[in-house]
């Protein structure tokens, strides 16, 4: 029997329509994160949960009158049946705890995990959710901040991670323009129901993601955004992904309330510095003075997040020529002053080492051409002052 057509009610249908109905049913009635609507799921099942709901008469454990005539309120206008027929009309399909396609690391949100997910696009959302990482941060994010969210992303998307992100300005967007510009994969986790892209700006964006990558939420079609969803739709990102990375953040971003329940989770955050002096890098460097890892780029996330000896490369300055010397020869050339000579036995004496030692050395620089001999005295050459001061003259 299609749940989608049938007239009985969801607890009226066969067990496995019935089950489907019944989570759809409690999308539309509870709030996402709401832990006590999750513990009654948990301990008496969605089909017991909608009946007591549509019953109406005796309030479930843990709730006031109010909030249960509330529930009771939604409960008399949710018509699960309408949703799915919305959502097939736009492209969007319900994944539910247990199903083929739920990614069992949201298991870990215990009782404020999702009811189901509201999924747009293509690609199975459990394959994509075990190799990805989230990157987030501030909506009015500098020109720094939408650069490294940019380059980070596309760093990630070219070593074959997915991007998550929110879908919202600032960083969020730049971090799925880059993963999309790299022919990457990316998700965004809306606050609102997946068939209405918020913010407004971003329904071009949006819309891109859902062809080429997936768009999830946890709200029926519909459903509008409020402060209290975009906070709470933050854990599912945090649960969903191997790691956070917060590109820019103040104190009270809520891209800090991701990167906590990350740790909370037992998932790894990281963070991007960014200058002291400013408001947008003080929430991320509080990050980094807790337990978060500075990162600076895609191969240090993934050194993080990833499968072992997937390391980022060594990270060295610039070989001078004078570092191929050996270790006494190069004591021997810093004994020579920046301007005028000394004497064989002066740099002896310098370098700590003896006059034959030394001069042996000094003939051995100036066939290099790191020295010149001028009657008894020893003096840098030009190409010395180079390698050796890196141009700069005397330090």
């Amino acid at each position: 029997m299609d749940p989608e057509t049938s007239p009985a009610g969801p607890d009226r249908e066969h067990p496995e329509d019935a089950g489907l109905l019944g989570l759809v049913f409690l999308t539309r009635v509870i709030e996402p994160g709401d832990e006590t609507g999750g513990r009654w799921v948990r301990e008496r099942g969605a089909a017991e949960v909608v009946r007591r709901l549509r019953e109406g008469a005796r309030a479930l454990p843990g709730v006031s009158a109010k909030r249960w005539a509330g529930l009771c309120a939604r409960a008399a206008v949710a018509d699960p049946r309408r949703d799915l027929a919305v959502a097939r009309a736009a492209g969007v399909r319900f994944v539910a705890p247990g199903t083929a396609e739920w990614p069992g690391q949201l298991d870990d949100l215990g009782d404020a995990r999702p009811l189901g997910l509201w999924v747009r696009g293509g690609p199975s959302l459990r394959m994509w959710a075990l190799r990805s990482v989230a990157v987030v941060g501030a909506r009015a994010c500098t020109e720094y901040g939408a650069h490294m969210a940019t380059t980070l992303a596309a760093g990630l998307a070219e070593r074959g991670w997915v991007v998550v992100s929110g879908g919202a300005y600032g960083v969020d967007g730049a971090a799925h323009r880059g993963a999309l510009g790299a022919g990457g994969a990316t998700a965004a986790v809306l606050a609102c129901g997946v068939d209405r892209p918020y913010p407004p700006g971003h329904t071009g964006l949006i819309n891109r993601i859902a062809e080429q990558g997936l768009v999830v939420g946890e709200l029926p079609p519909g459903d509008h955004p409020t402060p209290s969803r975009f906070i709470l739709r933050n854990r599912v990102i945090a649960a969903l992904t191997r790691g956070t990375v917060v590109v820019e953040a103040a104190y009270r971003s809520g891209s800090l309330v991701t990167a906590r329940a990350a740790q909370r989770l037992g998932r790894h955050t990281m963070g991007v510095p960014g200058p002291a002096t400013s408001a947008l890098s003080a929430g991320v460097h509080e990050l980094l003075r807790g337990d978060a890892v500075l990162v600076g780029d895609a191969a240090e996330v993934v050194e993080l997040v990833g499968d072992m000896g997937e390391l980022s490369p060594e990270r060295r300055g610039p070989v001078l020529p004078t570092d191929l010397l050996e270790s006494r020869t190069r004591h021997v050339l810093a004994a020579l002053p920046a301007r005028g000579t000394v004497t064989a036995t002066e740099a002896a004496r310098r370098a700590q080492t003896t006059g034959d030692d030394a001069i042996a050395r000094l003939y051995e620089l100036r066939a290099l051409g790191y020295v010149e001999r001028h009657g008894d005295g020893w003096k840098l050459t030009r190409q010395a002052m180079i390698s050796v001061r890196g141009g700069r003259g005397p330090c």
